[in-house]
């Protein structure tokens, strides 16, 4: 085949239908079963939707909730408002991501579901990859796409820096349904240790996601718990969680979700979406990035594979237009992320900014790219 891509996320998929529409013969695989649940904030930057519409995978099927405002509360319950200049669209990944496999799937991606990739080797002679599959078929690439995620065991067997180190943080995510909370907003609240967020999705959903500690998590015992005695203490989560109908039996968590610096090039393996950095959830916009970077990645290995460059040249100029596009942003991100989730730093920094409206939006611009 000519590629295969491990790893059926957003950047996954969205690559499977740029190189499937390149007219390659493209295998995606995914360790889930689609439709499911992820860890995540569901906000998405309107910069992805001229790509999505180039791909033929308009969102607006979908019933996307339209996103224009942005509000951050400190833990004390002083609150900033800003407009979002591009604006964004809520949706789930429940949803969109089992929409854009199934288009995948129409349109001659092989999609594995159910399938886990255990190793990846690169064949320096015949220039190609080999992966086996847990099930113990090998499969030959020309190319290969890490879009797996925020932690794997390729990151283990690819001896990635990160993984060596253990992270301090968790997320948790769930739906609510709140009659009358405004549709058109996404609001950030900090709490002691953490920050959690709130969108609208399809339907008459919300989004409710927050990252924390394993030591803010110990500290209390149980999810609820925490959610009582430390996320409640911010006056707006409490009048949120205490009115808002929760729609999962059990929250979704993720576990060792690290921020550190990442490559985007492990042994000859394109790595994009979380599987190349990870912006801090309070930033908000990882959904665009994994679209960008899926973009990225499909059009330099579209000339790779055409034959205009070779390897090293294809690697080289995918890590120079990753950077590019992304680097500045993980820096702003990791930065606001210092600002926050103390919480008398983040009533100080959120009092502050009330009075400099120029510097919410900038810090906004400098966490978003421009439509592509």
């Amino acid at each position: 085949m000519d590629v295969l891509i491990i790893g059926g996320g957003l950047a996954g998929l969205a690559a499977s239908l740029d190189l499937r529409q390149r007219g390659y013969s493209v295998m995606l695989v995914e360790r889930k079963r689609y439709p499911f649940h992820k860890v995540c904030g569901e906000y998405v930057s309107q910069e992805v939707v001229p790509y999505l519409h180039r791909l033929g995978a308009s969102p607006e099927p979908l019933g996307p909730a339209t996103i224009t405002r942005l509000q951050v509360s400190a833990p004390g319950g002083a609150l900033l408002s800003a407009p979002l200049a591009l604006g964004g669209f809520g949706v789930s990944r429940y949803r969109l991501d089992h929409y854009l496999a199934e288009l995948a799937q129409a349109r001659g991606v092989v999609v594995e579901q159910g399938a886990t990739v255990t190793t990846v080797t690169y064949d320096l002679a015949a220039d190609q990859h080999h992966a086996t599959l847990a099930d113990g078929r090998v499969l030959t690439a020309r190319l290969v796409l890490g879009a797996y995620g925020k932690r794997a065991n390729l990151d283990r067997q690819l001896q990635r820096p990160f993984f060596q180190q253990r992270s301090p943080y968790l997320g948790v995510k769930y739906h609510l349904r709140l009659p009358g909370h405004p549709r058109d907003l996404i609001s950030l609240h900090n709490f002691a240790d953490g920050y959690a967020g709130f969108s609208a999705i399809e339907e008459d959903k919300l989004c409710f996601c927050y990252l924390t500690t394993r030591r803010n998590l110990k500290a209390h015992g149980t999810i609820p718990q925490l959610e009582a005695e430390v996320l409640m203490r911010n006056p707006h989560l409490r009048a949120i969680l205490t009115s808002a109908e929760q729609l999962y039996p059990q929250p979704e968590i993720i576990n060792e979700i690290s921020f550190s610096p990442k490559s985007c090039v492990e042994d000859h393996v394109l790595l994009c979406g979380d599987a190349a950095g990870l912006i801090t959830p309070l930033c908000g916009n990882g959904m665009a990035m994994a679209l960008h970077g899926a973009y990225l990645a499909a059009g330099h290995a579209h000339r790779f594979l055409q034959g205009h460059i070779h390897r090293a040249a294809l690697e080289a100029a995918y890590t120079h237009s990753w950077q590019q596009q992304f680097g500045a942003r993980l820096r702003v991100g990791r930065l606001v992320q210092r600002l926050f989730g103390q919480p008398r730093l983040s009533n100080w920094v959120i009092g502050g900014l009330r009075h400099w409206p120029g510097a919410v939006q900038a810090l906004v611009a400098r966490t978003h790219g421009q439509p592509f």
